[in-house]
């Protein structure tokens, strides 16, 4: 990865007396039981260590000592938690910094999200302070951070009394926006247990990528959930992903403020299709981050991987008493590409000697209602099940909420535990809170979730991200060779000024780096384009040659199909009138001859230079549908093929390529090959190149070929 960081992520130890700290001042302290100091103070009631309150107007409050300064102290505190007002901050940063203290939480608001200039200085002021000291700042307008493993709950908003359980599977909650947080941190009413909730507010020092790597290497943090607004440095979020992966944790984010109405128009398609939703998806995945597309669908996929396994097989069986509910689990299986294999007749026998004969020994299988009368049938099922190697999860619902029902369900936990595999509930009773539900969030061993869907989604990111997590480092891809790269520049500087190159010269830039083209002549007649046809075969196309006009079809400069020389003369014609409609005689380098490339399969690969993500490619279906269809994906440039082939999996319309109602399938190697080639030339040129276009890609199982083609210079 080629994103430059401001600075490296804080590692565990240089945030661990800020968000673990062993002794805490708090300075503003109040005895106004409404001020944000005392009720910092009181969400600090389960915590054991010193908690040191600091406030030149009282001598104690509440029978505490209170102490004038910072300076007074008997001891250098490990956090201090500033509740004064903002003109009042900078001042105290100064005196943590000279005293050593590790870490400061600052609620104060209006400094860097501040329209007026001064208040912004103060911010910079502040972070300038701290940089090259050990004293990490948390904030400012932030809700504070809390630790429930050590009862340091530093904030002064209403929280839960106890936001961790003990003997559950805790979630390390991270939110930029602290009301998000908080409010989700209510979930531990329901049975979902917290190990921290972390807000950043401006994250004007330690912000989300910090938190992520701190909670990685937190062993009473077993997954981590965040809610997540924006980042500055990408590279940093990169770095802590990798951190998590490599502590075999996993992160869940939900990304808010995924608009693209801010984006900047762009010159080509990929503008338009690659802006910051697509950036930040490409970045997650990068990061190895598993994606929840709603707010809703957070915590609980979060609780699922905190008491997950890696997967050990991505089959998947379920069982249940109903056959109805199985119909259900088995349409979300194959919307989710989740496989529910089929008993082999050594597994079927077993099943069919504990189900009556009007249930099924399929998968989904129905045990029928007759679990009540026979209540061993169901845990035998599902131990033959788990005896078998391409199983590495049980499903089973949940369609009436009564305590025994949720017993079974646990119990079925407990039995997957012994085998290293994992149990899922899908709720389907319409009282979602009701008996046994917080007892089943509560097993570390079962997953509960409110959605047949939400289930499958869930158990498809776990084997995509079991996969990421076995893996081996990343190879990297080859880069443009010397030749190559003297080529793409030469190409450039002829351009001159134009920000355009004509299609020629940008399908000579994509031919020098590997990608295959079609075969052209540049004409400036009807009688030289009639005999570049004779010489190319016929069929051909006719297309004029313009940086005026990037997208033909639009403005009728492109003719198809064109069988004979009066054909070719004619569109000729009145592609050269449709063109000084738009552009003069001295914009047009002329027309281009093409053969037609036999029909096939269309895809567009596009790339780009983020402004915060840097170079991107986009993979989507191509041709004129590209922007209907809207079945694109992205990444961060560049990807080697092995990630090419794993970006055309995620199309809708993959199955095209795979071979379609008797079509043969297409070359896919080789289109993989093509995508690698372009995200290296859009990775190698980033500071000349700002976007390409390749659309459409033809692809058939013989050949391969970018039939069009756009360079944009930086």
């Amino acid at each position: 990865m080629s994103l430059v960081s401001s600075r490296a992520v804080y590692r565990h130890q240089q945030t661990r007396r800020l968000l673990a700290p062993t002794s805490i001042a708090i300075v503003g302290a109040s005895a106004n039981p409404a001020s944000f100091g005392a009720r910092t103070v009181g969400n600090l009631h389960s915590y054991a260590g010193p908690i040191h309150l600091v406030n030149a107007r009282y001598q104690e409050i509440d029978g505490r000592p209170c102490f004038a300064s910072l300076s007074a102290l008997p001891e250098v505190p490990d956090c201090v938690f500033v509740a004064v007002p903002r003109d009042a901050v900078k001042p105290v940063i100064e005196e943590c910094v000279r005293l050593g203290v590790g870490g400061v939480v600052i609620f104060a608001s209006g400094l860097g999200e501040s329209s007026n200039p001064e208040h912004q200085a103060i911010q910079r002021d502040i972070v300038a302070m701290t940089r090259d000291t050990g004293t990490r700042l948390l904030g400012p307008n932030c809700l504070g951070m809390m630790n429930a493993v050590n009862g340091a709950l530093g904030t002064f908003t209403h929280i839960p009394v106890r936001l961790r359980l003990e003997g559950c599977r805790s979630i390390g909650l991270i939110s930029q926006s602290g009301a998000l947080g908080v409010g989700m941190a209510q979930a531990v009413e329901r049975g979902v247990s917290f190990s921290h909730v972390l807000t950043s507010g401006n994250g004007c020092d330690v912000d989300a990528a910090d938190q992520i790597a701190y909670l990685a290497n937190d062993p009473d943090c077993d997954a981590i959930a965040c809610v997540f607004e924006g980042v500055t440095d990408p590279g940093r979020l990169i770095e802590a992903g990798e951190i998590a992966r490599q502590a075999g944790k996993a992160v869940v984010v939900y990304k808010i403020g995924t608009s693209e109405s801010g984006a900047e128009a762009a010159l080509s398609h990929t503008g338009a299709l690659a802006g910051s939703a697509a950036g930040y998806n490409a970045l997650f995945e990068r990061a190895g981050f598993v994606v929840v597309d709603q707010y809703e669908h957070l915590l609980e996929t979060a609780a699922f991987f905190a008491k997950a396994p890696p997967a050990r097989a991505e089959g998947v069986a379920v069982l249940t008493p109903s056959g109805g509910a199985g119909i259900m689990a088995a349409d979300q299986a194959e919307v989710f590409n989740v496989s529910l294999p089929q008993p082999g007749p050594e597994l079927r026998a077993v099943l069919e000697s504990h189900i009556p004969e009007f249930g099924s020994s399929r998968n989904p299988c129905d045990v029928t209602a007759q679990i009540l009368n026979n209540p061993a049938s169901f845990p035998a099922c599902a131990e033959a099940f788990l005896r078998e190697e391409n199983i590495g999860a049980i499903v089973t619902p949940f369609p009436t909420a009564i305590q025994a029902s949720a017993q079974r369900n646990i119990d079925l936990g407990n039995q997957v535990r012994a085998h290293g595999k994992m149990a899922c509930v899908f709720e389907l009773t319409g009282w979602q809170e009701g008996p046994g539900v917080r007892d089943m969030e509560m097993s570390p061993h079962l997953a509960v979730f409110r959605s047949t869907a939400s289930c499958f989604r869930t158990l498809a990111a776990w084997h995509r991200w079991s996969r990421e997590l076995a893996r081996t480092e990343a190879s990297t891809p080859p880069a443009l060779a010397p030749a190559q790269v003297e080529v793409v520049r030469a190409a450039l500087a002829a351009a001159g000024t134009e920000r355009t190159l004509p299609e020629g010269p940008s399908r000579g830039v994509l031919e020098a780096c590997g990608v295959p083209v079609v075969n052209n002549r540049l004409v400036n007649s009807a009688d030289a384009a009639a005999e570049a046809a004779s010489a190319l075969g016929y069929p051909v196309a006719l297309k004029v040659e313009t940086p005026d006009l990037p997208h033909k079809t639009d403005a009728g400069v492109l003719r198809l199909n064109l069988k004979d020389a009066t054909a070719v003369r004619e569109a000729y014609a009145a592609i050269m009138a449709n063109a000084l409609k738009a552009t003069t005689a001295d914009r047009i380098n002329g027309v281009l001859v093409q053969p037609m490339i036999p029909p096939g399969v269309e895809i567009m690969v596009g790339a780009r230079v983020d402004p915060l993500f840097g170079p991107m490619v986009v993979v989507g279906m191509g041709g004129i549908l590209v922007e209907l269809l809207k079945d694109t994906v992205a990444s961060l440039a560049p990807v080697d093929t092995q990630a090419a082939h794993a970006l055309l999996r995620r199309l809708r319309g993959y199955r095209l390529l795979q071979g379609f109602r008797g079509s043969e399938p297409a070359d896919v190697n080789a289109l993989a090959e093509a995508i690698s080639r372009i995200s290296l030339l859009i990775h190698s040129e980033r500071e000349r190149i700002a976007e390409i276009d390749v659309n459409p890609i033809i692809c058939s199982a013989t050949r391969v070929v970018a039939v069009d083609g756009l360079v944009v210079k930086a």
